[in-house]
């Protein structure tokens, strides 16, 4: 399958998880084509117009040299410069998909010809998702005013190959692509880890025998937040109508009560990274970026400076993300502990009943301490992702950096720390049922069937960390493409 492009709408961020996550190509359609050679004519025209003129890095020099105005032979040479000089990052590398969606963004500016690329080069870039393998983008060190220092290691092979023509380099790395590929990954990482995290804590809640009240249809219209309706909406489809039995004859604690407007939470903020990828896919970023005012001055229009490679919202919704994973870990801690205490949980103390052949049950007492590690890192992760104190690079123009490669992550860190801390509560949520006699819910029967696959459940000298990372692992199966 390939994702047919010919203009802006028809990058969505379904089309994102084609082709970053399923590995679809991409093919730049006709009309494209001829809006990219109507947007390179409108470059050339300008400056055949008025030769003086001002674009940045075309006529003038690019980064700190932005003063210096170039001649018709200096233009040339700068044009053919290879991006490399300015790849000075490193680091640990982006997944491979998340680079795919980055190198789909890179389109976005120039399919409707607002960037003035040589078509010749727009369809290199949309080649590149052909090729067995991406070029390694380091995630790290990434502290520039805009995406300078990433996009130059994911196009220097690319503009070494070609033969770029005037502004085609700086078409390849200006603008904020790797924010869309970022916060596109995120969003549609956090849609499926969602749904893990609901079926994990609907599993624990059915473990605590907690009352269905907590879980009522009427408190979605009460609450007023369609986040939260959903929450309750899909806690309900998999508890059921619970075991048949006795339930708890009072409140569960806090914990509990809160589960749907805290998976409300996320899913609001899942709903806002999706929101941003989708507004981020379809914007044109390009600095220096054609705009159509034209005049008697200006008869094939204008090339203006902005800010357009810097995308706060991408950076504000990822934070949203962590934020969401780090109180989940702290729930799936909490239901951990309160499963594990007698005294509050009306459960047999810390589960640890004997077994069908009277030998002691493996001991989970710890598996709470260990929640409490991935809690505590998720925590760290989730202080707000700001505008950088210093100067990027220090000095001249450029003097503030864009943090969003710290923000994806960040959120990707503590997602990861919310999937161990997951992991983590199943084995307790399934120890409770066991010991109680009750069944786990039909709509959770598969990932019953994945966990008792995986879980010892004798006194068998085994250590449960090991286990319970294969566990997790099962459950990022769910998470991730394969």
């Amino acid at each position: 399958m390939t994702v047919l492009v010919e203009t802006r709408a028809d990058l969505t961020l379904d089309a994102a998880r084609r082709v970053a996550w399923e590995g679809e190509g991409v093919e730049l359609g006709a009309q494209a084509l001829a809006a990219m050679a109507r947007g390179r004519e409108r470059l050339e025209r300008i400056i055949e117009h008025d030769p003086d003129v001002t674009i940045y890095g075309v006529t003038t020099g690019p980064g700190q040299l932005a003063g210096k105005t170039l001649t018709p032979e200096q233009r040339e040479r700068w044009a053919g410069m290879s991006p490399a000089r300015i790849a000075t990052s490193w680091g640990d590398p982006l997944p491979e998909r998340v680079v795919r969606a980055i190198v789909l963004a890179r389109l976005t500016n120039f399919v409707e010809g607002h960037a003035a690329v040589s078509p010749e080069i727009a369809q290199r870039v949309a080649a590149m998702l052909d090729a067995d393998e991406m070029p390694a983008l380091p995630a790290m060190g990434q502290g520039g005013a805009g995406e300078i220092l990433s996009l130059s290691h994911l196009f220097m092979g690319l503009a070494e190959a070609a033969e770029p023509a005037l502004k085609d380099v700086m078409c390849l790395v200006n603008g904020s692509p790797a924010a869309t590929g970022l916060v596109s990954d995120a969003s549609l990482v956090a849609a499926r880890r969602l749904d893990v995290a609901a079926r994990v804590f609907a599993l624990s809640f059915e473990a605590f025998n907690a009352p269905l009240d907590h879980l009522d249809a009427a408190l979605g219209d009460y609450w007023n937040n369609p986040h939260d309706g959903w929450a309750l909406e899909r806690l309900r489809a998999l508890v059921g109508s619970g075991h048949g039995g006795a339930r708890r004859p009072y409140q569960a604690p806090v914990s509990y009560r809160i589960l749907p407007r805290m998976l409300g939470q996320a899913r609001r903020a899942a709903s806002l990274a999706a929101e941003v990828a989708a507004e981020s896919l379809q914007a044109v970023t390009d600095n220096p970026v054609w705009v159509a005012d034209t005049d008697e001055d200006h008869p094939f229009g204008r090339f203006v400076t902005c800010g357009g490679y810097h995308n706060p919202h991408a950076v504000l919704a990822m934070d949203a993300l962590t934020a969401a994973s780090a109180n989940l870990c702290v729930l799936a801690e909490r239901h951990g502990a309160k499963l594990l205490d007698g005294a509050v949980s009306l459960l047999p103390h810390q589960l640890n009943a004997l077994n069908a052949d009277d030998a002691p049950r493996a001991y989970l007492g710890c598996m709470p301490m260990a929640q409490t590690g991935y809690e505590e890192e998720a925590r760290l992760y989730a202080q707000a992702t700001l505008l950088p104190g210093s100067e990027s690079g220090g000095f001249g123009q450029n003097d503030v950096a864009s943090p969003v490669f710290l923000a994806w992550s960040k959120q990707d860190r503590a997602g990861r720390c919310l999937d161990m801390a997951l992991a983590s509560l199943v084995p307790i949520a399934l120890r409770a049922l066991d010991v109680t006699d009750r069944p786990v819910p039909q709509a959770l029967a598969d990932l019953e069937a994945v966990a008792r696959d995986t879980l010892p459940d004798s006194a068998e000298g085994r250590a449960l960390g090991p286990v319970v990372a294969t566990l997790t692992d099962a459950l990022r199966r769910d998470i991730y493409p394969a």
